[in-house]
Formats: C-alpha cells, structure tokens, sequence
C-alpha cells in the first residue's frame, strides 16, 4: 500500500474504532484511536498474515499485549477481513466473540489472549524463542502501552529477549503519554524508555510521530536489518487521535461516547475521509 492508502485505511479503522465502543457503551477509545496507524502499518504493510488462513505455521506473530486496546485490533482485522465488519457492533456483548479482551480460541487472526497488563510481552518473547528453536523465519511482534511497562514482567521479559538475542522479535511502545490515572509522568514515570531497552540489550529506534506513516515504514524497515538483537520501537503517538475532542484527553482512556459525541466523531472521521479521497 502507498501512504495515501494507508491513511485512508487508518481512517476506516477509526471508524470501527469509535463505532464498536459506542455500540458497546464501553470500552477503550483511547490507546485504540493512537495506535489505529500502528495497527495498519502492522496488518496492511509489515507483516505476513492472511485472513484466508489465519492459523499458517509460517505467519508472522502479534501480540497485543495492552489487550484493552482491543477495539484497535479488532477494527484493523475486520478491515482485513478475518471476519464481517459489521461484527465490530456486537463488542462486549452478552454471546459475541468479540470481548472486551483479545480471545485466542474465538477470535479469527488473534494469536494470544491478553489483558492482564505486562504479560503480553512475556508470550511474544516464548514465540520468538520458540521459532528460533523451530528454525522458522517468521517474525514476532508486540504491542505494549508506556503505562504498561511500568509492570516489572515486562523487564523481566525484556532481559530474556536480550539475553537470548531474540532478532526475530519487535516491540512497540505506544508511548501517548497518559493511562488511566493521569501523565504517565506523574503517575510512575518510565523515563527515558529508550534507555531502558537499550540497557537490556535492545536495538532502539525512536519514533518522533508514530501516527506519521513515512516515519513508520522507516522504523519497522530499519528493524528488519537488524541482527543478534531484539528492536524497541518507541513511538509517540497521540491518545485518541482523529476525534478531536478526544486527543490528549486522559478522560477518554476508557469510556464510550455517548450518542451525540458518537455522531460528531464520525462526522470528523467522514470529513477526514473525504479529505484523503481528494488527494
């Protein structure tokens, strides 16, 4: 896909984003709407997955290991059709499949369940071990929230990775800046995250805008020269990017929008749309 492409299929994501949280009256806007160009750089461009065959021994591996975010990649699944998109709707619905949390067993193209914060990464690193015991060239990667890693089994995780120089593995950080209670700052700040994972022998490529395509095609095709090591991906990103009056708004971290705010999300994610079409 080119970048113009992209864009308008982040758009889209966005879309089913703030749909399946509304039609769910819960959920997780958020950490969904700053990692929705994340998610399609990752499914439209990055890895090699197919919806016709989503259990492929050979495919590449992701973990979302901020598993609340799970309206991101459901929305990004759909839009590459693991299943209908009119299924988004029925998100945390008594009987759906889709829960509020990624389900491994019910879920066409979720590769592990997730939720309980810190231990995504745990299972991405197994993953990578595991192909590098198989011989097998497919490539892991991991999505983890920056209030996220304040959880110490993600460093214990990280050690391992490093120490087993798990090149085949990739994490991301959605570094948005905010979780739930406020400025991850403030709350147990885990600054300077680059440093971090370099101390624990990882490749570091920071991203000054990770809701910039040209900026992430460049992080994700640095990373797949680099050998012996695994590779951080920090990039900053914009919680509740594309709804206006939900970015950089830690409120918006976990609540659904109500009909009227649902109405005026849309009708900006339809003009940004329209926008792309006219490029």
């Amino acid at each position: 896909m080119n970048k113009l492409e992209l864009q308008k299929t982040a758009n889209e994501i966005r879309k089913g984003i703030v749909s399946g949280v509304h039609a769910a009256k819960a959920g997780h806007p958020g950490g969904s709407l700053s990692a929705a160009d994340i998610f399609t750089y990752l499914y439209f461009e990055e890895m090699n997955v197919d919806p016709k065959n989503p259990k492929d021994p050979d495919r590449d591996r992701f973990v979302l290991s901020k598993g609340h975010t799970a309206p991101g990649l459901y929305a990004a699944l759909a839009e590459k059709g693991y299943f209908p998109k009119e299924d988004l709707l029925t998100l945390r619905h008594l009987g759906s499949y889709l829960q509020g949390h990624p389900d491994m067993k019910h879920i066409p193209g979720v590769d592990m369940s997730s939720g309980s914060l810190g231990q995504g990464i745990s299972a991405a690193v197994g993953m990578a071990l595991g192909a590098k015991l198989q011989n097998k060239a497919f490539r892991v990667y991991t999505l983890l929230g920056d209030g996220e890693i304040q959880e110490g089994q993600v460093w214990e995780a990280a050690m391992f990775a490093g120490a087993k120089h798990l090149d085949n593995l990739v994490v991301i950080v959605d570094n948005n800046g905010l979780q739930i209670d406020g400025n991850v700052a403030d709350v147990n700040s885990p600054y300077p995250i680059d440093k971090k994972f370099e101390a624990f022998n990882f490749h570091v490529i920071n991203v000054a805008d990770g809701n910039d395509f040209d900026q992430l095609k460049a992080a994700f095709d640095e990373a797949r020269t680099v050998t012996g090591m695994p590779t951080a991906i920090i990039t900053k990103t914009v919680k509740g990017k594309g709804v206006s009056f939900m970015e950089n708004q830690v409120g918006w971290h976990g609540k659904a929008p109500n009909d009227e705010e649902y109405a005026i999300a849309m009708a900006e994610l339809e003009k940004a749309g329209e926008a792309l079409c006219q490029k």
